[in-house]
């Protein structure tokens, strides 16, 4: 999934330039990676507001078009939000080039509870994590990844190791080769009827 957003070039950097740019409604942002310079952007507010509105944005290519004629291809790797008001004040992308690899996390999406035997039995779902961190090309970055715990038994865990992942996608977790990283994603509890 690919989205157009439309930049403008920063001229000015700092606290105070920031500070300036946030009142004039607008988000400073900066371009980064992929062996190139970085490049101070800033976006409209309210484009930025209705942007994140959608989840997937978070783990999606988008195509910058930056004003003065160049167009870069980034993930959003970092977002700095006011701590009173929750809004955006700083976003950093990274260059998503087509042969680097990108170490994103990503949101699980679990499926099927009403229809586990597991639930029906009694036992109750516990979810251990919300989110794991995947390494791929920017091509294969998936939004989320969805898993099925409607065959799931009362007592049995799932674990990063039985995730379905997208062809080109790999946990990092169990790229180091040890047991220990193989972590429990849900579990269901024994029934205590």
């Amino acid at each position: 999934m690919s989205q157009n957003w439309t930049a403008e070039i920063r001229t000015e950097e700092g606290k105070g330039a920031s500070r300036r740019l946030r009142h004039a409604g607008k988000v400073p942002a900066i371009i980064y990676g992929a062996g190139q310079d970085a490049v101070s952007v800033s976006f409209a507010e309210n484009f930025v507001k209705k942007a994140f509105e959608n989840n997937d944005n978070f783990n999606s290519v988008l195509t910058i078009d930056v004003a003065g004629g160049t167009t870069e291809s980034c993930v959003v790797k970092d977002i700095q939000r006011h701590p009173a008001t929750g809004e955006v004040s700083h976003i950093d992308f990274q260059r998503a080039s087509t042969d680097n690899l990108l170490t994103k996390k990503v949101p699980l999406n679990f499926v099927g509870e009403a229809v586990s035997p597991g639930v029906k039995a009694g036992g109750l779902i516990s979810y251990l994590q919300a989110t794991v961190e995947v390494s791929c090309l920017a091509k294969d970055l998936p939004t989320k990844l969805t898993v099925d715990v409607s065959s799931m038994q009362a007592g049995t865990s799932m674990r990063l190791s039985e995730l379905a992942l997208p062809e080109g996608v790999v946990i990092t977790a169990l790229s180091h080769g040890n047991a220990d990283y193989d972590q429990s994603v849900v579990n269901i509890g024994k029934s205590k009827r």
